[in-house]
């Protein structure tokens, strides 16, 4: 199943973060809180402004993104968990050394 999300909503599938600290003990399931790290799965066209143009999402398919704990809604598709918010509910996004190189 395909799943097109419409207008400035996104979809967002959690990574999941690391099973041990910094010092080396392992996080129990039941005290790990939910991921705020993302990867966008899916984005839509975008929303419309007051005179009616469309304006495009700043974020895309691939892009890692940070969210807020409590942001988005739940969903299952294609038996895999993942969240559709709008666009501004995403804090921004995460980029790696490479993608900072390749941008100047």
């Amino acid at each position: 199943m395909h799943f097109r999300p419409l207008h400035d909503r996104v979809v967002v599938r959690r990574i999941e973060a690391e099973e041990k600290t910094s010092g080396g003990i392992i996080i129990p399931d039941t005290a790990k809180e939910k991921p705020q790290e993302g990867e966008v799965v899916a984005v839509g066209p975008g929303a419309r402004d007051d005179a009616g143009r469309l304006v495009e999402l700043s974020v895309k398919a691939g892009d890692r993104v940070l969210f807020g704990k409590w942001s988005g809604t739940e969903v299952k598709i294609a038996g895999e968990d993942l969240l559709i918010m709008k666009e501004s509910d995403i804090l921004g996004v995460v980029e790696t050394q490479a993608q900072l190189k390749q941008a100047a």
